[in-house]
């Protein structure tokens, strides 16, 4: 029975050197964990998207359309009448954002058609740019659009709202 306890102490001892020779082997490494925060993007409005003064034609429609640049260049269908030159603007925003990173621009599509409250006239929009670079100042961006007149369109005030989308890339 000595015998028998003794073969056992050494097997166990064995046994419990084999399992420890893994720990022997063993290996450890090491990571760092990082979060970078971002300034979130900002954009304020500086001016609206106006078409001036219009006067329709009597037998046909035309389009007065707006460059979305910082000009805002008008450009009058020649059936039409444009006035109000002063007046005449594209809409601009400031865009703020992180230094080097790209911001996509999205949701000028919401304005379809301006309004007097009983009357309409459809509108297109288009931005100066779908993508801006921050340069770590304000960057401009621009809309302007097209607007369709129709032959004797009743005379009024026609609005309407849009928003702008920007977020980073």
């Amino acid at each position: 029975m000595k015998n028998l306890k003794t073969v056992f102490a050494a097997g166990s001892a064995m046994i419990a050197l084999g399992l420890g020779a893994t720990g022997a082997h063993a290996a450890t490494a090491t990571a760092d964990a990082t979060a970078e925060i971002l300034q979130q993007v900002q954009i304020a409005q500086v001016s609206d998207l106006n078409f001036g003064t219009i006067v329709p034609d009597t037998a046909a429609s035309g389009v007065v359309s707006i460059a979305a640049n910082a000009a805002g260049t008008r450009n009058c269908a020649a059936n039409l009448t444009c006035a109000g030159a002063a007046s005449v603007s594209s809409a601009s925003f400031n865009v703020t954002g992180a230094n080097g990173l790209n911001v996509d621009v999205t949701g000028l599509g919401g304005l379809t058609q301006l309004s007097d409250g009983t009357n309409n006239m459809p509108i297109t929009l288009g931005g100066s740019s779908t993508v801006l670079a921050m340069t770590g100042s304000a960057v401009p961006l621009y809309v302007g659009g097209s607007l369709s007149v129709a032959a004797n369109q009743p005379a009024g005030v026609y609005s309407g709202t849009f928003s702008v989308s920007v977020d980073y890339q």
